[in-house]
C-alpha cells in the first residue's frame, strides 16, 4: 500500500468520526435516564441556548443551558405531561418494542425471557 492510501484512509475515517459527533449533537442524541431524572421538555431560545422542563421524583423545575452555565428558571406548580411533545401513545409504544427486539438481538437470552411472558 502506499503512502497516499494509507492517509486517505486515515482521513476517511477520521471524517466519519467528526460527521457522527456532528449528527449526535445535532440531533440531542444521549443516553437513556435511569429514572430519577428526565428531560420532560425542551426548546432552542437561541444558537447556544435552550429552556427545559426536567423531572426530579414528583417536582418539575424550568431551567437554562448556555454553553456555559446552567440556571434553574423556576418550579412548576402544576407539572406537564411527561410524554415528550409530538410522541403518541403508539409512537411510545413502538418505542418500547423497538428497544425490547434490539435488546433480543444484542442479547438472545432476553428473548427466550419474553417468550414465556
Amino acid at each position: 500500500m502506499s503512502v497516499v492510501s494509507i492517509f486517505l484512509s486515515l482521513l476517511l475515517v477520521v471524517g466519519i468520526i467528526f460527521a457522527l459527533a456532528y449528527v449526535m449533537r445535532r440531533f440531542n442524541v444521549t443516553g437513556g435516564s435511569n429514572g430519577h431524572l428526565q428531560v420532560v421538555a425542551s426548546m432552542m431560545a437561541g444558537t447556544k441556548e435552550k429552556v427545559m422542563v426536567i423531572q426530579v421524583g414528583d417536582e418539575q423545575h424550568l431551567i437554562g443551558v448556555t454553553g456555559n452555565n446552567i440556571s434553574h428558571l423556576s418550579k412548576l406548580e402544576k407539572n406537564l405531561s411527561t410524554t415528550p411533545v409530538g410522541e403518541s401513545q403508539g409512537a411510545a409504544q413502538f418505542k418500547n418494542k423497538l428497544a425490547a427486539a434490539m435488546a433480543s438481538k444484542i442479547n438472545p437470552a432476553m428473548k427466550k425471557g419474553a417468550d414465556n411472558e
